[in-house]
């Protein structure tokens, strides 16, 4: 099992930049895949960008581009530099464990999520 704590959150003009950044329990870090999802209140919960544990990544469509997944497996941290912020960038932020198959990502240890406003 792993738990997950996310940070660096908050109010950023549209245009602006945040690092989120996600740490992680346990000495497993390294053999989880991971990623990061979003969700705005009444709608679903959407992934965002995902990396795998070799390093290979994937993004939603709306922010490739503009956001950037990495992972430091020594410090057991996952991170997501998001640029070029958009209204429609403001979701809770959530870092997830999990496992990368088939093309389909599986969700599976969740962080508590961290707000992301992006507004004037």
């Amino acid at each position: 099992q792993v738990q997950l704590v996310e940070s660096g959150g908050g109010l950023v003009q549209p245009g602006g930049s945040l690092r989120l950044s996600c740490a992680a329990s346990g000495s497993m870090f390294s053999f989880y895949d991971m990623a990061w999802y979003r969700q705005v209140p009444g709608k679903q919960r959407d992934l965002v960008a995902h990396i795998t544990r070799r390093g290979d990544t994937n993004y939603a469509d709306s922010v490739k581009g503009r956001f950037t997944i990495s992972r430091d497996n020594a410090k057991n941290m996952l991170f997501l530099q998001m640029n070029s912020l958009k209204p429609e960038d403001t979701a809770v932020y959530y870092c997830n464990a999990g496992q990368y198959s088939s093309d389909t990502y599986y969700p599976a240890y969740w962080g508590q999520g961290t707000q992301v406003t992006v507004s004037s």
